[in-house]
């Protein structure tokens, strides 16, 4: 039996010829349609594509929904890689060490794909400042310091300066804007700051002496290493706060490695006059080149032996020099943690400004004390500890 047509209109038989499109948009046609839209409580003509919406055969977000699609590409979608020291894996010690991984800024890697960025963390030329703030903010969020009161923010010149912040005022307020003080390391002993130090190569080294509840947060390139930073950090926290080497805990972050480090011969000669352990901390690489090795007299100078480019290079270990300085500062062996992270052989997860011939961001190496309850929240706390009882 055949069935009976729901519709007004009789369904095309075999022998019919197609619909025309002069057919489908009909007043008849439309009018089915509004029929069948009306059934279901909509009215035709009640919504209306906006101006714009429409391009290259897809709806495009406006008005507000484009704002919230536009915030959307812009955040980043990855989060923060911090990296922590299990030596100072403390209750009321916050730390890290950043990486590139996690945020806004795309000027030095503009290839990335859409949503990934750059940690850049300091305000170089090259970055856009609203973009470093953003950046800060998403560090200081995954860092676990966003209750911080103060941040210790230094200009570093490569200097053998150590600042101390005696008092919460004595910190910058806000750690979205450019450092204003000179040097290349701060200590405190003030709950509540947090201290800081830029790297993108040099050596970051932060330090705890958990019996007077002191830290540190040192810079180290090859000048400060020189100057001795790290042996004059521990000696200002001991006399500063009284401070016993042996209870202090160290953590050496990433820099450049010992197989990415190349200098030259003035730089062992300086080290030679400083430190009697000086041999041990340099050594020769000689890194091979194919067309070198297949065609070796395309090579031959007319120098004399000795005097020609053409040779190992000599290569400095900043993590062994900057440990050797802390055991001698009196620094235990066992509480010093060299995390070995080659700044240089890694440009995917840190900045490098020796790879990336000065065109890279900064990183940087954090540590605090963690804020102490107001007395007035503390004894809040503790009415409402002894009520409950």
């Amino acid at each position: 039996m055949a069935r009976k047509q729901t519709s007004s209109t009789k369904a095309p038989s075999a022998q019919s010829p197609a619909p025309s499109p002069q057919d489908l948009e009909s007043p008849e046609a439309i009018a089915v349609v509004d029929d069948i839209l009306a059934g279901v409580g909509l009215t035709h003509g009640t919504r209306s594509s906006r101006r714009g919406s429409w391009a290259g055969g897809e709806r495009k977000p406006v008005g507000r929904k484009k704002a919230e699609a536009e915030r959307a590409a812009a955040k980043p979608k990855q989060r923060p890689l911090v990296l922590r020291s299990p030596m100072l894996d403390r209750d009321g010690l916050i730390h890290g060490f950043s990486t590139r991984q996690g945020g806004f800024s795309r000027v030095f890697r503009p290839g990335l794909p859409a949503g990934y960025g750059d940690l850049n963390l300091g305000f170089t030329k090259q970055d856009d400042p609203e973009l470093v703030r953003q950046n800060r903010s998403a560090f200081l969020k995954a860092l676990g310091a966003s209750g911080m009161q103060g941040f210790g923010l230094l200009q570093q010149k490569h200097t053998p300066v150590v600042r101390i912040l005696n008092r919460p005022k004595d910190a910058q307020d806000d750690f979205l804007e450019p450092a204003a003080k000179l040097g290349d390391a701060l200590m405190t002993d003030v709950p509540g700051i947090l201290l800081t130090v830029q790297a993108a190569d040099c050596t970051p080294v932060l330090l705890f002496d958990p019996v007077r509840g002191a830290i540190a947060a040192i810079h180290a390139g090859w000048r400060g290493t020189l100057a001795r930073i790290v042996e004059r950090a521990v000696g200002t926290m001991r006399l500063r706060y009284g401070s016993d080497p042996a209870d202090v805990l160290a953590a050496i972050g990433p820099s450049v490695g010992p197989d990415s480090y190349a200098v030259g011969e003035e730089v062992r000669h300086e080290f030679e006059s400083q430190f009697a352990y000086a041999p041990e901390l340099f050594h020769e690489v000689y890194e091979s080149d194919p067309i070198r090795d297949k065609y070796p007299l395309l090579f031959l100078t007319a120098r004399a032996p000795g005097h020609s480019p053409i040779g190992p290079q000599l290569h400095l270990d900043l993590w062994e020099a900057n440990r050797r300085q802390l055991l001698d500062a009196g620094v235990r062996e066992h509480h010093i943690h060299v995390m070995a992270e080659d700044t240089a052989a890694d440009t995917g997860r840190f900045f490098s400004y020796r790879a990336e011939q000065g065109f890279t961001g900064r990183m940087m190496a954090a540590i605090g004390l963690a804020a102490q309850p107001a007395k007035g929240d503390e004894s809040k706390r503790r009415s409402r500890s002894a009520g409950s009882r």
